[in-house]
Order: C-alpha cells, then sequence, then structure tokens
C-alpha cells in the first residue's frame, strides 16, 4: 500500500466514522488528516520527480562512458596508460609502466622501472630532462627516521 493510499484510507474511516466537525477534537483529527493527506501527494510527488532524476542521471552516465570510450579510445584490455606506451610495452608485460607529465611542454610521457631507476630521462615531446628522485620520499619515513629520533 503507498502511502496515498494510505492517506486515502484514513481519511475515507473518518468519514465513515462521521467525526463531527462541530468538536473540538472533530476538528483537529480533520485538520491532521487533510495534512497527512497534503504531506501523502507531496511525497508521491517527490518520489516520482526522483524516479525521473535517476532515469535521467542514468542516460547521462551511460552517455559520459560512451564519450569517454570514443575520446580516450579505451578499450577494457587496456591498462589505463594514456600515453600511447602500449604498443611498446606488449614486448614486456611483467614491466610496470609509469606516466610522468613533462613540466615544460604538458606532454605524458611512459617510463618503465629502468627509466625511473636510472633517475632520468628526456621528454620527446620538446627535450626537456626529467629527473626523478626517488630518496626524498623515503626520508624521514620508517625505520631510518625512528633511529635517527633515538
Amino acid at each position: 500500500m503507498t502511502i496515498t493510499e494510505r492517506a486515502a484510507y484514513i481519511k475515507g474511516l473518518a468519514e465513515g466514522l462521521g467525526i463531527d466537525d462541530s468538536t473540538k477534537e472533530g476538528k483537529v483529527l480533520n485538520a491532521l488528516i487533510s495534512a497527512f493527506d497534503d504531506l501523502a501527494l507531496t511525497v508521491a510527488d517527490l518520489e516520482a520527480e526522483v524516479d525521473e532524476l535517476t532515469e535521467e542521471v542514468d542516460a547521462i552516465d551511460e552517455d559520459l562512458g560512451s564519450l569517454e570510450e570514443d575520446y580516450y579510445d579505451l578499450d577494457d584490455e587496456d591498462d589505463g596508460c594514456t600515453c600511447g606506451c602500449e604498443d611498446e610495452a606488449e614486448d614486456d608485460s611483467d614491466e610496470d609502466l609509469y606516466e610522468v607529465c613533462c613540466p615544460t611542454c604538458g606532454d605524458v610521457v611512459c617510463i618503465d622501472s629502468t627509466m625511473l631507476q636510472e633517475g632520468q630521462t628526456t621528454c620527446p615531446n620538446c627535450g626537456e630532462l626529467l629527473e626523478f628522485d626517488l630518496e626524498d620520499e623515503d626520508d624521514g619515513q620508517g625505520v631510518g627516521q625512528e633511529e635517527k629520533d633515538q
């Protein structure tokens, strides 16, 4: 039973009982029943609007998913790397690839763990030297810091 059906049932029950509007209690009960009826109609309208909005959001989500697939040219088999280095990685499927954004030209460069360990590479787009300092991540953390504190 929906809320509007329950409100209609209570309203019919009150009319069937013959609640007298001339008494104080009758006026209060009829006012409460009327307010409950109005609330039930408002809730029903809100539920309908929420259902409509949910359908629209689902449609927008599907459209956005299609646009993302078209724009980013993603397949289910892609590893998520957007820089186009998937072809290079086919030979070394066990090797991790990392995306780095060149601060000069903004191009996204894929690097592997070997390049990362070397600490530098050049941007293929602008020739800028990109340097990686992995030691900064370990400073002040872990066991080494505890030994310094003691």
